[in-house]
């Protein structure tokens, strides 16, 4: 009986659950314990055959290192074996699937800023159609275009103010420049005046009066050089700055209206076609355009309006104080009053430049 049991055990294979451990089955358990009270009984007998059969078969068992997991329980076939050295974690298959999720986002954000710019390209391409073939229409007389006679009035005045103001603008500029030349001069020929009155005894008073009245003329000259200066500054500001704002709003204006119109002129040839489904579509999609530039050009037109009526009066104001500080220096200038000059710089707040202010210092010399 001994010799049946171990033959038995010696040609069995010892099942293990999910966990490694042995004895997961009632049938092992029951040859497990019988094993184990024959294994007493010879210790008891003494050394025999039986114990020597039973450590060969310990010895000859399985690795539990190497065992195999069987899905039919004891006595199965080999098929439903499976080795426990190809079960894999969980982390491993998380990782790839994240992996995969995020190039698949980035691949899904790719496509959308490409259909993104595709669609705004589409846009302007259509928009620019449109609006050159209005552009085409106006100009040899087939299409019609709106126009605000009392605004576009407006805004021809306003180009031909900036044209003038620019021509004065640059001849303050040259004047300023031939002025600063004298000045210079008159500096020059009072130094030289002075080294003659120096040096020649005989004519020392009469170099003398003229130095002196060189040096007065130049520092008079530089008074009025500094309200000059001032003038060109003011004028320079209204012209390239307040006015050409003004325009820029003025180009923005005439742009919105060619859209309109060319929106416009769509919408109306839409509207004289056929009236089936796909035509009301596109009569629907191209009144909702045309809302939209309506809506934009009225904008426009009222910012246009209401900038002009405050260029008109601040260029108003502007040019009352500059016409009246250059009209009332050149006079007391070339008057002589020297106290009057004085004066109507302080009065419209022109501050001078001390002598060599312009002149960079010695550490920003190259």
């Amino acid at each position: 009986m001994s010799d049946g049991i171990m033959s038995k055990a010696a040609t069995m294979e010892i099942p293990i659950n999910s966990n490694g451990n042995t004895g997961a089955l009632a049938e092992d358990d029951g040859l497990e314990q019988a094993t184990r009270r024959q294994w007493r009984l010879d210790e008891k007998v003494g050394s025999g055959p039986g114990a020597g059969d039973l450590q060969q078969v310990m010895a000859s068992g399985p690795n539990l290192n190497e065992t195999s997991i069987v899905s039919g329980g004891y006595g199965g076939t080999a098929e439903g074996i499976i080795p426990t050295g190809s079960i894999k974690g969980p982390s491993m298959q998380q990782s790839g699937s994240s992996s995969s999720v995020a190039a698949a986002a980035a691949e899904e954000a790719t496509r959308g800023v490409a259909v993104e710019k595709l669609e705004t390209v589409k846009k302007w391409g259509l928009n620019t159609y449109k609006c050159t073939k209005q552009m085409i229409s106006e100009r040899f007389g087939r299409g019609s275009r709106t126009v605000d006679l009392e605004l576009e009035a407006q805004i021809e005045l306003l180009r031909d103010t900036k044209r003038k103001y620019g021509s004065v603008l640059r001849l303050a500029r040259a004047l300023t420049n031939h002025f600063y030349n004298m000045v210079q001069t008159q500096h020059a020929l009072g130094d030289a005046f002075a080294d003659l009155s120096q040096k020649s005894p005989e004519l020392r008073d009469e170099f003398g009066y003229n130095a002196e009245t060189q040096k007065l003329l130049c520092r008079n000259g530089e008074t009025l050089l500094g309200a000059i200066n001032f003038f060109v500054s003011s004028i320079n500001t209204l012209v390239n700055k307040t006015m050409e704002d003004t325009l820029m709003t003025i180009k923005m204006y005439e742009n919105a209206r060619l859209e309109f119109d060319a929106y416009r002129s769509d919408l109306e040839e839409l509207s004289l076609g056929p009236r089936d489904a796909a035509a009301t579509a596109r009569i629907d999609a191209a009144q909702q355009q045309y809302q939209v530039q309506k809506d934009k050009y009225e904008r426009l037109r009222s910012d246009v309006t209401i900038k002009l009526r405050f260029l008109e009066e601040n260029k108003v104001k502007v040019m009352h104080k500059q016409l009246l500080l250059f009209h009332n220096a050149i006079s007391a200038y070339f008057a002589g009053n020297q106290q009057q000059l004085e004066q109507t710089l302080e009065r419209f707040n022109v501050k001078l430049n001390p002598p060599g202010a312009d002149k960079p210092s010695w550490l920003e010399e190259p």
